[in-house]
């Protein structure tokens, strides 16, 4: 069958009378009729359903990644368990180290002793004020000892085996006006603040 197109029929084609219209014309207004039909019903059909099924598939990867990490602390509930036993138990034993109110004054005696029997002399050892802090309460004591270099680095190690946690901050070396060697130092030790 060959398609004879007569381009004078197409221009007088009457709209009010499409039944006789030649079969290339009928033909076309076909296939125009069924690209709109076609692409009207996708927009009004399909579209809505397609980002409907996107965001669907995107939720479904999302709880597919939170039902992994919900099976993996599942799985591992009794490792963990274990783990915080072993917790508590390390953070008592590290409550234990802090000093009590009432073992404040005998921390003072302690870093004393520790300074003389590494042949310090003391000029000065005070409490500061103490400063809170968000779950524990730091108490600061300004130490002064005259020594040389080598008494210095025994005073230091002499503080770290105290039972009691003692951190040394700030610390310089000067001279005083008989040309000893001064040691300045802040200790610091803590206490748990319980809760209210």
């Amino acid at each position: 069958m060959s398609l004879n197109i007569n381009l004078e029929e197409l221009n007088n084609l009457d709209l009010a009378n499409v039944g006789s219209w030649p079969p290339v014309a009928k033909s076309m207004l076909i296939v125009v009729f069924s690209i709109l039909v076609a692409t009207l019903s996708y927009f009004m059909l399909v579209d809505e359903k397609i980002t409907t099924l996107q965001n669907a598939e995107t939720r479904e990867q999302e709880l597919r990644q939170i039902y992994r990490a919900k099976y993996a602390a599942a799985v591992n509930l009794e490792l963990y368990k274990q783990q915080m036993i072993e917790m508590e138990q390390t953070f008592s034993y590290l409550l234990k180290q802090l000093p009590a109110t009432h073992e404040t004054p005998g921390l003072l005696d302690d870093i004393t002793y520790a300074g003389t029997s590494t042949g310090l002399t003391f000029v000065r050892i005070n409490w500061m004020p103490e400063i809170e802090k968000d779950f524990y309460t730091e108490l600061p004591i300004q130490i002064d000892v005259v020594g040389d270099y080598h008494q210095f680095g025994n005073f230091v190690s002499e503080v770290a085996k105290l039972p009691r946690i003692v951190s040394l901050h700030d610390f310089s070396v000067t001279t005083d006006k008989d040309d000893r060697l001064v040691f300045n130092v802040v200790a610091k030790t803590y206490r748990y603040k319980e809760a209210p």
